[in-house]
């Protein structure tokens, strides 16, 4: 459930407030700031892409223009080339190996959420010659080989090839068919839950193309109906609307059954790897050694707590087990893009929570543990890279705090750790091509967005963006006025929040709370990073503003986390029922007018906030809920519940479908009739049972709008209703 695990809106906003709490000294800020007028974007630098040499760096502006920057030269500045220029409005851009050539991405046209339909073209810099791909039809993951001659593809589910020097495009797969078999992209419920979208890779020779297969034959297929609508508006469903079906495994449903093939470029000819004869089984992620004649699967099993990493052989298919994992829990699936095989042909690194935190490991190719790089009680959150030549790993960790991030490297033998970031909150780091560069982006709840560039030992070499407009905008709307805290519950469970107070905040006056949250497993809102949006916004109009991530969140460490194994929504709900008890001994606060929203696993967190703790908030708006964890996909469900007939009532007991009669107090609950992620059957199943607990509410369908709810006017109205709302409820005045 990723479209709204985590809602953050990067829009910058300001401050006001309408309301008797406070007095009129700071611009008004409105809806349309937020989402037409977009008044308060901050620039940043975005797609960017380290060159061969390791001294420049490449971004694409807005008018599609790839411009060229010196890491360490400020004034350098080269356009490489414009793609408008060249009749192309584009979307996205990757070079080839030896940057000789640009595949540009036109015509995106979305499919889920990270699929999509698009025409490629390929520029050659050399010649200034402009060539379309593929005549034949839309393609999907277009790819330069590793030697930059081939370019693989996906079109109606089928695989192609085409040789850029002799002018050619071969088909390879011929079995592709419509929810039926897929070659080389995910399914649905893969792309979704693990997190990609290409289900193929190039051996580094260029030689091989490995690829799974997808044959979801056996899976139930789930009906949307799909009206005319409108942006974009589908002609075709005027007067009877489309019957769309797709294939959704949901929990303890057939999932596609999964095997894995190599295709050789020069014999034409394909093997199948022998993973092995148990069918219910996931296949995450394909990946290669750097020795050409090993394949990497990783191999899951149905109740993703146990891990294998097989080698399989290119020529015979044969296969070798060369590590096994366990967890008494589940495996995350944000391991899999960690572990990566080094250069030197001879290990691999990975991410592990085998110690109770989350740290990095070094392997050899047999699958022994060669050295811990990282201990302590914290996790490492993100594996940024290696240096073959300096031997050093470089990694993102909370060790100073759960609510920051900071930016290390450490030595191959784990025994030198340098801390490279500087600044107290919120680093992430990109890697230049060589490592000699990393360009820093920092942020703070005080402050926006700070890049800088620092060679590879941290050294500040210059400022890239300070955004100092952004602070000196946000101080005529009435400033930040947010913090972080910390509170302990009846249980002893320490919890960590943030809080916006209104502008002109005057302690002895109450005020209504509105607690905005996700709580999603390893998700985490609570961080000591830049987000001012429609939280200030609502802060303007007189409530407090609360965030708090409770148990089951991330970077705490595996047993915060996991403590809600096979019980979601339980220790959740008992620790947002915690934070309200605590917003009520403070005494700004209004006991009486304490609301809750989500979206999402947010909105399911709502839902059960509104029946279980119906005694502590009285207004709650949940967007896009799960109301019932049968209705959801198997991937993610069974993770973190195992399938409904092994666990019914763990189930059961925390899906606010079945505890309707409870809920008292406001209620309003969205969906779009189009979210292929979470159904609107679970809102519509929810109203039902909620018309037969004689239970009052607010229900609003967007037509034909997925998980993400947007397109054309509708978040602009989405979020002026919800605004509109919380004025009629909460920030109501007597």
């Amino acid at each position: 459930m990723k479209s709204f695990k985590k809602l953050t809106l990067l829009l910058l906003v300001a401050t006001i407030s309408l309301s008797a709490y406070s007095q009129i000294s700071y611009k008004e800020i409105t809806v349309a700031d937020l989402w037409t007028n977009w008044t308060f974007w901050s620039p940043s630098i975005s797609g960017l892409n380290s060159m061969n040499d390791g001294e420049h760096y490449t971004t694409m502006s807005r008018v599609g223009e790839i411009v060229k920057f010196n890491y360490k030269n400020e004034d350098f500045e080269e356009i490489v080339v414009n793609a408008t220029e060249l009749g192309i409005i584009a979307q996205a851009y990757e070079f080839n190996a030896d940057e000789t050539k640009i595949l540009f991405t036109t015509g995106y046209e979305r499919i889920y959420r990270r699929s999509f339909l698009a025409d490629y073209y390929i520029y050659n810099l050399k010649t200034k010659e402009l060539k379309k791909l593929s005549e034949n039809g839309q393609q999907q993951i277009a790819k330069f080989s590793p030697n930059g001659n081939f370019v693989s593809f996906i079109r109606k589910n089928n695989m192609y090839i085409t040789d850029l020097t002799k002018n050619t495009e071969t088909q390879i797969t011929f079995d592709g068919k419509h929810n039926q078999i897929i070659n080389g992209i995910p399914d649905w419920v893969y792309e979704e839950e693990f997190e990609f979208n290409q289900a193929y890779t190039w051996s580094p020779d260029s030689k091989n193309i490995a690829y799974i297969k997808f044959d979801e034959s056996r899976v139930k297929m789930f009906n949307m109906t799909m009206f005319a609508g409108a942006e974009p508006k589908i002609e075709a469903n005027n007067l009877y609307p489309e019957n769309r079906t797709f294939k959704y495994p949901k929990c303890g449903e057939n999932n596609s059954i999964v095997s894995v093939h190599i295709y050789n470029i020069e014999s034409k000819s394909t093997i199948k790897a022998d993973i092995g004869t148990e069918t219910d089984i996931y296949i995450p992620r394909l990946k290669w050694t750097k020795q050409n004649s090993n394949l990497g699967i990783f191999k899951l099993n149905r109740l993703q707590n146990k891990f294998e990493i097989l080698f399989s052989n290119i020529e015979t298919g044969i296969t070798k087990t060369i590590f096994t994992e366990t967890n008494k829990y589940y495996f995350d699936e944000g391991e899999f893009d960690n572990i990566q095989f080094l250069e030197d042909g001879k290990h691999f690194v990975m991410t592990s929570e085998r110690s109770g935190y989350r740290h990095l490991y070094l392997h050899d190719l047999n699958g022994n543990e060669i050295a811990t790089l990282t201990k302590g009680k914290f996790d490492v959150t993100e594996f940024l890279g290696f240096d073959p030549s300096k031997k050093v790993f470089y990694y993102q960790a909370a060790a100073q705090s759960p609510m920051q991030r900071e930016i290390y490297s450490v030595t191959f033998d784990g025994k030198k750790t340098v801390k490279l970031s500087s600044q107290n909150g919120t680093n992430d780091a990109v890697f230049s091509t060589g490592n000699k560069y990393f360009i820093n982006y920092f942020s703070s709840i005080n402050s926006p967005e700070y890049i800088t560039l620092h060679d590879s030992k941290g050294k500040l070499i210059r400022v890239l963006k300070e955004n100092t407009k952004t602070k000196e905008l946000v101080a005529k709307y009435g400033g930040v006025n947010k913090k972080l805290f910390t509170f302990k519950t009846s249980e002893n469970v320490e919890l960590n929040g943030w809080m916006i107070t209104p502008p002109n905040f005057d302690k002895t006056k109450k005020y209504p709370v509105i607690v905005t949250q996700y709580s999603g497993p390893g998700s985490q809102e609570v961080l000591d990073s830049w987000s001012f949006g429609w939280d200030n916004l609502l802060a303007q109009k007189g409530a407090i503003v609360v965030c708090v991530d409770p148990r089951g969140t991330g970077a705490r460490g595996e047993e915060f986390k996991k403590i809600t194994y096979k019980e979601l929504g339980k220790y959740e709900t008992i620790d947002l029922i915690e934070t309200a008890k605590y917003l009520q001994t403070l005494k700004y606060v209004n006991p009486d007018k304490i609301g809750i929203w989500g979206w999402s696993y947010g909105g399911f967190m709502t839902s059960l906030c509104m029946t279980k703790g119906a005694e502590y908030y009285n207004t709650g708006i949940a967007v896009a809920p799960v109301t019932n964890w049968r209705y959801y996909d198997n991937i993610y469900t069974e993770r973190f519940m195992r399938t409904p007939q092994e666990n019914p009532t763990g189930y059961d007991e925390n899906s606010p479908i079945n505890f309707a009669d409870k809920m008292k107090g406001n209620f309003f609950i969205i969906h779009g009739s189009g979210d292929d992620n979470v159904h609107v059957q679970n809102t519509v199943e929810f109203t039902e049972a909620l018309v037969q607990a004689n239970v009052q509410f607010r229900q609003f369908i967007y037509t034909n709008r997925n998980h993400s709810i947007y397109g054309g006017n509708t978040r602009y109205h989405l979020f002026t209703m919800m605004l509109n709302y919380w004025e009629e409820t909460i920030l109501a005045t007597e």
